[in-house]
């Protein structure tokens, strides 16, 4: 008997899970209430897909034996709601695709530097020669590279809500960066259930596998007293402890430890800057020697890796002020790490869509580093009162549109100064994705010269 198959949400990942099932023979419905996009309807087509859009006819969805939901879609939406009633098992597209492959997986998590660190790791083995593919929040979806375009090893970027409906999957490797609130209106604004689904990544690791992790995160330190872990550990931080794999040493050295080889590499020749681009790096270097990548090679890639776009990316620089997109950062943290590698006065641009933002956390950056903030959003009040409170005599500007915050920006800096949009908050009260708000940034800066 044919297997039946719903995926909910026609975007990257719901595409190739539909597509993985059509290859393999099942019945399939992709389900989507909104509009699907041009470029996946055409795929839908194409395939001979089956799908639906602007509703969900609960009828077909419900006689599903396995329902792919998209990571986007929250638990609380009516239609998962009635599938979990109704007893029908619901999965990730990544947990769906790894039933149909025995390809090594390079699994990345944390609140920061996922993408940096996953698309370093997939540089990194790349330029090896390794027969690898880039997937999950970034690159093709893993399930339509496992059916089209199948690889030995994948690097995959794992976001909380992709682990949360992720049960029999196994990650050979599994790198942990940090643990800062984030997404918590998706948990009940419950940091534990964050944590939890964090730390889903482990599930199935058994001795054979590794886990990579930062030392010294509180978060990580906390949740390893208190559960098991089968996996083989690799800490890595800034200082050596007793089981440290990869650590600075005295005369500036990344220093890699694993069981199989040994490297060091001054921390000059690292292609990003940034002590958090150190951990990155770090975490990067250890998952390619685990994967037993030769140590020039790894050197090589951690020299001329060329960065993400949309992460303290470089824009223009117009009258001796610098402008740099930073789009990608969507919660305090990562804003942190922005402000960390300033050196320049700056002028920061903040806002969007409120995550249960706690902005004192860079509190202390912002009075040594930031010269004015400009808040661009639908609603800037939390920013206007907090850092009106906090910071009574630094500028505030409060824009509604990309324009008049870059007009804002162009009117508070002086040559020498940086402007920095590094907005703390999620970007859709204003654009279709973060995206969307870099490109339309970079593209607004540039009409600027």
């Amino acid at each position: 008997m044919r297997k039946n198959i719903v995926v909910l949400g026609a975007g990257e990942s719901g595409v190739g899970a539909a597509i993985l099932a059509k290859d393999r023979g099942m019945d399939v419905l992709v389900s989507d209430s909104g509009n699907i996009s041009d470029k996946y309807r055409g795929i839908l087509l194409r395939e001979q897909i089956a799908f639906e859009s602007g509703s969900h006819t609960m009828e077909r969805i419900l006689q599903a034996d396995t329902v792919v939901k998209s990571p986007g879609i929250p638990e609380d939406a009516p239609v998962v709601k009635a599938v979990r009633e109704r007893g029908i098992e619901v999965v990730s597209e990544i947990e769906f695709a790894g039933r149909y492959t025995d390809a090594k997986m390079v699994c990345i998590t944390g609140s920061n530097g996922k993408t940096t660190t996953t698309s370093l790791i997939y540089h990194i083995l790349s330029r090896a020669g390794i027969d690898c593919g880039l997937a999950g929040n970034i690159g093709r979806s893993l399930a339509y590279q496992v059916s089209r375009e199948p690889h030995e090893v994948y690097v995959i970027e794992l976001s909380s809500f992709q682990l949360d409906d992720m049960y029999d999957f196994r990650a050979n490797v599994a790198v942990m960066l940090n643990i800062t609130p984030d997404h918590l209106d998706r948990y009940g604004y419950e940091m534990q259930r964050y944590i939890n689904a964090k730390f889903r990544i482990l599930r199935n690791q058994t001795p054979e596998d590794a886990f990579i992790y930062w030392q010294d995160d509180p978060v990580i330190t906390r949740q390893l007293e208190a559960i098991a872990v089968e996996a083989t550990r690799y800490p890595f931080g800034e200082t050596r402890e007793e089981d440290t794999a990869a650590y600075i040493d005295a005369e500036d050295n990344l220093i890699f430890n694993t069981p199989g080889s040994s490297l060091s590499m001054p921390r000059a020749d690292l292609a990003l800057h940034g002590l958090h681009n150190v951990y990155n790096s770090m975490a990067a270097g250890l998952s390619a020697c685990l994967l037993d990548v030769r140590s020039a090679d790894i050197r090589a890639a951690l020299a001329d890796f060329a960065g993400v776009e949309h992460r303290l990316e470089p824009v223009a620089t117009i009258g001796g002020v610098e402008w740099i997109n930073d789009s990608k950062a969507t919660n305090v943290n990562s804003t942190f790490y922005a402000l960390q590698s300033m050196t320049r006065p700056t002028v920061l641009i903040l806002g969007g869509k409120d995550k249960g933002n706690d902005y004192s956390e860079i509190l202390p950056l912002v009075r040594g580093r930031v010269k004015a903030i400009v808040a661009m959003g639908l609603h800037n009040e939390k920013i206007i009162d907090f850092f009106g409170k906090e910071c009574p005599d630094l500028p505030l500007r409060d824009t509604h549109t990309l324009r008049d915050a870059v007009e804002a920006c162009r009117a508070l800096a002086v040559a020498g100064d940086t402007v920095l949009l590094s907005p703390c908050c999620a970007s859709f009260d204003l654009f279709r994705s973060y995206e969307d708000r870099g490109t339309q940034f970079k593209n607004m800066v540039k009409s600027l010269s």
